[in-house]
């Protein structure tokens, strides 16, 4: 999965996450809470492997650009 779609998906699963327990308050449904608080947990971690992906790829891009200037 690329660093997009991580982070699209991150923050989709963080809002419906945040909706199911708003929902599950309202309704008084510990059930639909408890899954809104993982799902909204799966989202972060989502949104996490986005910016590591991205990170690691800049860190690559700087490396590569050095040693190119090295070599000419």
């Amino acid at each position: 999965m690329g660093t997009t779609s991580d982070k699209i998906k991150g923050t989709a699963n963080e809002v419906i996450g945040k909706a199911k327990q708003g929902i599950g308050e309202a309704t008084g449904s510990e059930r639909l809470q408890g899954e809104g608080a993982v799902q909204e947990v799966k989202g972060k971690g989502q949104k996490a492997m986005g910016d590591a992906k991205d990170a690691a790829k800049e860190a690559i891009d700087r490396a590569a650009a050095a040693a190119r200037r090295t070599t000419e």
